[in-house]
């Protein structure tokens, strides 16, 4: 099944419950720029965000360089934002900090 595209009310709501997130200037896609201490902690965050990313069958658009993880958010099949990349997002936010719970990963 098709995920639903996501109005700009409802991305709007997303947005403001979510730190450091931000919205593309075209609104079709969400990213946000993680640091961490060193490479070990970048790639297990990583790690961590890849076994969230196939539980969901939503993947993330990243670049890494060092301690550097920047990740781009959108769902391809619905052309923006659904559900999927704040589910996602969310999860990359409890990987950062350390947090996951083992059923989220």
């Amino acid at each position: 099944m098709r995920p639903e595209k996501l109005d700009a009310a409802a991305i709007a709501e997303h947005l403001h419950k979510m730190e450091g997130w931000v919205l593309a200037e075209d609104g079709a896609s969400i990213w946000k720029a993680f640091r961490f201490k060193n490479f070990a902690e970048a790639f297990s965050f990583m790690t961590q965000c890849a076994l969230a990313a196939e539980k969901l069958d939503h993947h993330p658009e990243w670049f890494n360089v060092y301690n550097k993880v920047d990740v781009t958010l959108s769902t391809h099949d619905a052309n923006g934002l659904t559900e999927l990349d704040f589910k996602l997002a969310a999860k990359m936010d409890h990987a950062a900090a350390g947090r996951m719970p083992d059923h989220l990963k």
